[in-house]
């Protein structure tokens, strides 16, 4: 009797411990090993794995397409002719040069050569880059002739703000900023740095056109002596049969303080003509043009600051674009 009682104690007492070994057994087991296997995994690279690519530029890449942006840029504006002297806000591709017979109020003459022009290029759809070396003058005077190089504007940049072409209303809107180096000789150096900020403009109506600029030259030194000057140009040009190209240019400079110059408005007018684009293979073309300017303000007194800085001048300009 008593071994049957502690047969069913025993079987009452072990029947739970049964059920819960039974839901251990059918749970998920438990690893206390995960994390660290995580971890592991996230730490340790898999020498499988392929590498994660690398971000490549190629320089090729952006001369492979070049012309095409070059293209692309002209496309996008108006067809104008660059004038003899105001700065076109059109972006061009080409290499220039230019010449200048200048006569001055005091019986000198002044021969300029190359005029500060060069290598303009389109890095992209917007922008323009002309590096210029400096021109060399040839000062002819019986009492202190002189020669030697000008001061150097080796680069002036063009960022094209508003464009459209013919068909899209023949307009164009640039500003740009020229940097130009006191490096000349001792008898034409402003012996300082000169920043030059610009905006440039222009409208198309049929063959006739207008472009303008207005920039302010800031000298770093001689102030007093040099001042801050205000240099405004405004072209009228048409375009006449598939050549010819002529025009009328306006160009002045106002000084706005100085010891010589301060106050003083300078005023020449350029006729000229230009023509081209004479295509010499594919997209090389050739142009070439001329003008005569004069000095009709202010009234000219002989001091070390000439104003007009000359009383007529010859321009030849010549070029070829690419």
């Amino acid at each position: 009797m008593r071994s049957g009682r502690l047969f069913l104690l025993i079987a009452g007492l072990t029947a739970p411990t049964a059920g819960f070994a039974q839901a251990q057994s059918s749970a998920p087991p438990l690893t206390a090993a995960a994390p660290p296997q995580v971890f592991a995994q996230a730490t340790t690279p898999d020498p499988q794995a392929a590498p994660a690519p690398v971000p490549q530029i190629y320089v090729g890449d952006f001369f492979a397409d070049y012309f095409d942006r070059v293209e692309a840029a002209q496309a996008s504006q108006p067809h104008w002719m660059t004038p003899l002297v105001t700065v076109t806000p059109r972006l061009e591709q080409e290499v220039r040069y230019d010449q200048y017979w200048e006569s001055r109020g005091n019986g000198s003459t002044l021969d300029i050569f190359d005029a500060g022009k060069g290598l303009e290029l389109i890095p992209t759809e917007t922008n323009e880059l002309l590096i210029n070396p400096p021109a060399y003058q040839f000062k002819g005077t019986t009492a202190h002739p002189a020669n030697g190089w000008l001061d150097d504007q080796f680069l002036v940049v063009k960022q094209r703000l508003f464009s459209g072409n013919e068909e899209n209303g023949n307009y164009i809107v640039t500003a740009f900023l020229g940097v130009t180096a006191g490096s000349g000789n001792a008898a034409f150096t402003n012996k300082t740095w000169l920043v030059t900020p610009t905006i440039a403009a222009g409208k198309g109506w049929g063959d006739f056109d207008i472009q303008a600029t207005i920039g302010v030259a800031i000298p770093f030194r001689n102030q007093s002596t040099l001042g801050t000057s205000i240099a405004s140009n405004i072209a009228f040009q048409y375009h006449l049969g598939t050549y010819f190209w002529p025009e009328f240019e306006v160009n002045g400079t106002k000084w706005l303080n100085g010891n010589e110059r301060g106050g003083k408005n300078q005023v020449l007018l350029t006729p000229g003509i230009i023509l081209g684009r004479f295509v010499i293979y594919k997209r090389v073309k050739f142009i070439i043009g001329g003008g005569y300017q004069v000095a009709v303000s202010p009234k000219y007194v002989d001091t070390t600051e000439q104003t007009p800085a000359y009383n007529h001048a010859w321009i030849l300009t010549t070029r070829v674009t690419f």
